[in-house]
């Protein structure tokens, strides 16, 4: 008897269209099974690998063939600005932690790690929650349309974005310069590259500005403590230190909007899911929150691919052969929903246990504020839950729409409906 002939496999989805961004996963999905370690042209026309397989996702974060440096593409693509961050390299904002190695990687992180030790973000905890209180009083006690809310516009955005410039010590009257620096950045993130530089080079102005002030009136903040240790023989350049607050503030700021966003939007849809948080916080119990969060992450994280890489030598991954000089997309959104590695990868069980989830990264370059960024999406979402118990999505979901940029993921808008307090 003869074996019967199996049948084509499904042909390759589209990538990076609208409708690939508002649900990747099945896409991610058809590439784990059939292309694990895919070569495709992104839309700004560079070619670069994507490794989608957790095994093979762990390994490429930690293997230090993958550089994080642009210089090593073998294209002069990243001179055109499109690889990394749009405006980075005019500003003279390249030696951050996102686009160095080792040993410059090992020294900046150890200065700059010292602000997110677990004591230090403990210490932050009650301004999180003020600020997290002082952005809900202010969308209940509007008075025009009452009981609607944009929780991104209104809520998720700002609230990274005021806590990381108190963190950097930017002065309260200086910070709603950021919250505009830091909106052209998401608005523009997935249009053109023009109007992200643009607030790149208003930023780095007022970096060094801020720099020079601190170096006669320093503070108690991440800084004025880059100056006091450049100035203790550290050598950290201010080009350095400008790049340091740039990046912390460029990466810390929207991955946390999305871990909001995103998470609350998660919860939403799956109310049976929000309903068993609501009666963990209730009764007091916070341990759900924690494995919660990390489920969210997991689940539909805030980073969809992690940043740059490129290849110094020849090598595999997933059996794939990988020239030196090529672009390397670990795709952190298909990883941790593989199947191999997480059992009902597309469930979203807030009490997930066994969760090594990739979604601050793995290796030298782990998310150097994952503490922040759990403690404001913890604070955030049990507040909300707790201060707005019947929250509902104001519109279909299949009526939102999610920013187009490559590496992060995250909602443009979430409008919401809830129960007004009694005035």
């Amino acid at each position: 008897m003869q074996d019967q002939p199996q049948p084509p496999p499904p042909p390759a989805p589209d990538l990076f269209t609208w409708e690939f961004a508002t649900n990747p996963y099945p896409a991610y999905a058809w590439l784990r099974e059939h292309a694990p370690v895919h070569r495709t042209e992104l839309p700004s026309g560079v070619e670069a690998w994507l490794v989608t397989r957790y095994a093979d996702a762990r390994q490429a974060l930690a293997d230090q063939r993958l550089s994080k440096n642009p210089a090593h593409h073998d294209e002069p693509a990243h001179a055109k600005g499109k690889t990394g961050i749009p405006g980075e390299r005019k500003a003279e904002l390249m030696t951050h932690l996102l686009n160095i190695d080792p040993p410059d990687h090992t020294r900046l992180r150890r200065l700059v790690s010292k602000a997110f030790t677990p004591r230090r973000v403990a210490e932050f905890a009650p301004r999180v929650q003020e600020l997290t209180d002082q952005l809900i009083d202010a969308f209940l006690d509007k008075p025009e349309e009452r009981g609607t809310a944009d929780l991104i516009h209104e809520f998720a955005f700002p609230l990274p974005i005021y806590a990381i410039c108190d963190l950097l010590g930017v002065p309260r009257e200086d910070q709603d310069d950021f919250r505009d620096w830091a909106g052209m950045m998401i608005r523009h993130g997935g249009g053109p590259r023009g109007g992200v530089a643009r607030s790149v080079k208003k930023m780095r102005g007022y970096l060094a500005e801020l720099i020079h002030r601190k170096r006669s009136d320093p503070g108690d903040d991440l800084i004025s403590g880059l100056i006091r240790a450049s100035d203790h023989g550290e050598h950290l350049t201010e080009n350095e230190a400008a790049a340091m607050a740039f990046i912390l503030l460029f990466a810390g700021f929207e991955t946390t909007v999305n871990l909001i966003g995103n998470g609350t939007y998660a919860l939403l849809t799956h109310p049976e899911q929000r309903e068993r948080l609501q009666r963990s916080l209730a009764a007091g119990d916070t341990g759900l929150l924690e494995t919660g969060v990390e489920e969210l992450l997991r689940f539909d994280g805030p980073v969809e691919l992690a940043t740059w890489r490129f290849a110094t030598e020849p090598l595999r991954i997933g059996g794939q052969d990988i020239a030196a000089g090529d672009p390397v997309l670990v795709v952190l959104a298909a990883a941790d929903r593989d199947p191999a590695r997480f059992p009902d990868p597309d469930l979203l069980d807030l009490s997930r246990s066994d969760n090594q989830h990739l979604g601050y990264g793995h290796g030298i370059h782990y998310c150097l504020g994952a503490p922040l960024a759990r403690l404001e999406g913890q604070t955030a979402l049990a507040t909300l839950l707790r201060r707005l118990p019947d929250l509902q999505l104001a519109v279909d979901p299949a009526e939102l729409r999610w920013r187009g940029g490559l590496i992060m993921r995250g909602l443009r808008t979430l409008p919401v409906t809830f129960t007004p307090p009694a005035r």
